[in-house]
């Protein structure tokens, strides 16, 4: 769409105004006298909507069609990508009757989602609305609160492979649906920050480009909750399985993980305290710790699933280094000021040769 450019013209003694652009005004049915609604956005721009719209936007009710969803986990995905979308009114329906399996994963799912419930559930219809206020929350901290849960649940899983302890195992995977519903809920407060200026400032986002970076942040630390329940669940496999392993062995992978563990700890932290120097350190540390995984793969005694929970640790090393690498770029996305800190800004123009006339 082609920029089209408006004078502002000075109405009175202090009013300034703009005329509206007369196709748009035919297309949106637009008349004298009628409202439209003016939007701040992050960037700093304003978004026009007419009162329909707008309307339209504050109580949208979205429907899906059950009988669509025949496939296992569907129903239930479709309402989480409904739910980060930022959708508050969700209705699901179905031609004859919502299934046992459907309903099943609806009531299932609703509990890993915050602020959603059901209102009304009938043979052919549920109802599901959002109740969060997405201006109660800060972004830092629902980053904290999930970095905290997977560092919780990472360390019940190694404690228990330790400890050969079935029940701190298990204790791990019943966590991770902690989680998953912090994920789901930044998640959404993310994608409603890009779409209104109003919300972005009150979660914590004065500049639109750091979001991507933290929803980057939010899928790592999320991942590494996964790993992390991943490891519990073969360290049950382990204890099923009645497989003899050394103390020596044990203690050598526990200590990767007490590495491996610092790495992603200190990585989330760098976010906030934005020190390069130590984000850099941890990437160098990343280096040492992944020749560190690689021996350890070559001397590891041939036991079902040990394996695997050491190529796990070396993920979830690789996680941390990743969010390492975000600390630094967020950084260099703050203000002028606070990049000064670290390199030298200097604004010039480039002036491009011109080119000799044609003889």
């Amino acid at each position: 769409m082609a920029l089209e450019s408006r004078k502002v013209q000075k109405v009175g003694y202090s009013t300034l105004t703009v005329s509206l652009p007369s196709d748009w005004v035919k297309r949106k049915n637009i008349k004298p006298g009628d409202l439209v609604f003016i939007v701040p956005e992050v960037d700093g721009s304003l978004r026009i909507m007419p009162s329909d719209l707008a309307r339209r936007e504050e109580a949208e009710e979205y429907i899906v069609n059950a009988d669509v969803c025949d496939e296992k986990r569907l129903l239930e995905r479709v309402i989480v990508g409904s739910y980060i979308l930022g959708r508050d009114v969700i209705r699901i329906t179905s031609t004859s009757r919502i299934t046992g399996e459907c309903v099943e994963e609806v009531r299932g799912i609703v509990q890993k989602l915050i602020g959603l419930g059901i209102l009304e559930e009938t043979p052919k219809n549920i109802l599901l609305q959002c109740s969060v206020d997405p201006t109660k929350f800060k972004m830092d901290l629902l980053i904290r609160r999930l970095a905290l849960i997977a560092s919780t649940i990472y360390s019940e899983a190694m404690q228990a492979l330790l400890e050969r302890d079935k029940k701190l195992a298990l204790d791990a995977i019943e966590r991770e649906n902690e989680a998953d519903m912090m994920y789901f809920l930044a998640m959404r407060l993310l994608v409603l920050a890009q779409r209104k200026k109003g919300i972005a400032e009150k979660i914590g986002f004065d500049k639109l480009v750091l979001i991507p970076c933290n929803c980057l942040i939010l899928q790592d630390l999320e991942i590494i909750a996964d790993y992390s329940e991943e490891i519990a669940k073969r360290v049950i496999e382990l204890e099923e399985f009645d497989v003899p392993l050394s103390k020596k062995t044990l203690e050598r992978i526990y200590h990767l993980s007490e590495l491996t563990q610092t790495l992603f700890q200190k990585a989330v932290d760098c976010i906030f305290t934005q020190d390069v120097k130590i984000a850099n350190s941890l990437l160098e540390m990343h280096e040492v710790l992944e020749k560190e995984f690689e021996q350890t793969m070559r001397e590891m005694p041939d036991v079902p699933y040990l394996r695997t929970i050491v190529s796990t640790l070396s993920k979830i090393a690789d996680k941390g280094a990743v969010i390492a690498k975000l600390s630094i770029n967020t950084v260099l996305m703050k203000s002028d000021e606070q990049v000064g800190k670290i390199l030298k800004i200097r604004k010039h123009t480039t002036l491009l040769p011109i080119p000799a006339k044609r003889k």
